[in-house]
């Protein structure tokens, strides 16, 4: 029997679905003093919204580019296209005409991916006075998101990371490096990378040869792309060797909540490989709380994203990437009892003073169904916990959110949940 129900907190009581009248019923909205826009109609903006809606049981408005992905046609939330919406011009225009109709109401914008939340950062002078846009300066944003920058900040504050190589446009191929093939490779600015797309774009390649190498830089560049690249050592280990880290620093640059999540899969499609598909969430940080101290350091504000992997040729936890924004699967951290709305809303809305939080048990977070669980974990005592976690409906997939049961929305996340049988069928080895 197909379940796709996800671990429904207390506070989802009153979410009843109403089958009579008007479906945006299915949820009992509260007038508060702040409204919640978020950015991207992707499964991290639907996540983030859920988590509005859990803590304080508000309405997001989403301005996502198109017609598809998880919140649109949702009751959960008032959902936007607009194709230019990542665009400064059509973003401001648009921000400031809500804004304006809403003026005794602050404004709470966040983004859900690294072109959102750069524009967001850039162009926080010029938002009215109600918008709240909580992320540090563009110029401190800029030089964390770029790779090279944050190995840097890793050696400074003795966090591993992988032996790394960081090509620049134009110079040489035939460059010596200090680890074997097969290597990664990857764009220092994904930003720029994902504005230049091209027939044979990943997301991240894994490279087997010199010859190999050299063709997919210059595939990369002949796309118009013009950042640096970075080549690093291949860390041995499938999936399960995976953890994700993330965190909340409140304004005064001290963090306030640390969630690590042991990932079990990932996607591994071109466009998609590296989004995650199964965490179950560690309530011990271990030698990865040493990235508060860095993190403090920094001055950072925000939410942050690691990748980390451990390698099991030294028994160290090796620092991947550090996103400037919450992660796609954010809300591995709301069904583990941090919701991630609260954060910023008792820190930017009301001022409150935040205590540092953690995980206290596991949970399991997955967008596949349990099937593919049995079938691609290979570890026996991963599988066993992801299995157990289920079954006792400590769990959660984000976007089955029960009210949330609108026909064509909930027949288009079907269809993605139940492809991911094919798809780690076909793709995952």
């Amino acid at each position: 029997m197909l379940s796709i129900r996800g671990g429904y907190h207390a506070t989802l009581g009153s979410s009843v679905p109403n089958r009579k009248g008007d479906p945006s019923m299915a949820f009992s909205f509260v007038d508060r003093e702040f409204v919640p826009v978020v950015l991207g109609g992707d499964i991290n903006s639907y996540s983030v919204a859920r988590a509005f809606y859990e803590q304080y049981q508000v309405r997001t408005h989403v301005f996502g580019k198109y017609q598809t992905g998880p919140s649109f046609r949702s009751k959960l939330c008032a959902y936007t296209p607009n194709p230019q919406i990542d665009e400064d011009e059509t973003f401001l225009a648009t921000i400031r005409a809500f804004a304006g109709a809403r003026p005794a109401k602050k404004i709470v914008v966040m983004g859900c991916g690294d072109n959102y939340v750069a524009m967001l950062a850039r162009l926080k002078g010029e938002l009215p006075a109600n918008v709240i846009a909580p992320y540090v300066d563009f110029s401190l944003m800029d030089t964390f998101q770029r790779k090279e920058q944050f190995y840097r900040f890793c050696d400074k504050h003795g966090l591993a990371r992988p032996g790394t190589f960081v090509y620049q446009k134009g110079a040489p191929t035939d460059f010596e490096l200090d680890f074997p093939f097969p290597v990664i490779l990857k764009p220092s600015d994904g930003i720029d990378y994902w504005a230049h797309p091209f027939e044979t774009q990943h997301k991240v390649y894994v490279i087997e040869s010199r010859d190999e190498l050299v063709h997919v830089i210059g595939e990369i560049y002949a796309s118009g792309y013009g950042d640096d690249l970075i080549i690093q050592d291949k860390i041995p280990g499938n999936d399960e060797f995976m953890r994700v880290l993330t965190t909340y620093s409140d304004r005064a640059g001290k963090v306030k909540m640390m969630c690590l999540g042991h990932v079990l899969l990932e996607e591994h499609s071109p466009h998609a490989g590296g989004n995650h598909a199964v965490i179950v969430t560690e309530p011990e940080l271990g030698p990865l709380a040493g990235i508060k101290d860095l993190l403090e350091d920094l001055g950072y504000q925000g939410f942050a994203n690691f990748d980390v992997k451990f390698d099991q040729r030294d028994g160290q936890f090796k620092f991947l990437d550090f996103n400037t924004r919450q992660g796609r699967s954010n809300f591995y951290v709301t069904g583990s009892g941090l919701n991630v709305a609260k954060y910023v809303v008792e820190d930017w809305v009301f001022g409150r003073e935040l205590t540092l939080e953690t995980p206290t048990e596991p949970h399991l977070w997955s967008v596949v169904p349990k099937s593919v669980i049995k079938k691609h974990v290979k570890d026996p005592a991963n599988r066993s916990q992801a299995l157990e976690l289920w079954e006792a409906g400590r769990r959660v997939n984000p976007v089955f959110m029960r009210g949330d049961d609108g026909l064509n929305r909930t027949l288009r996340m079907l269809h993605t949940y139940l492809g991911y049988r094919r798809d780690f069928d076909v793709n995952y080895r």
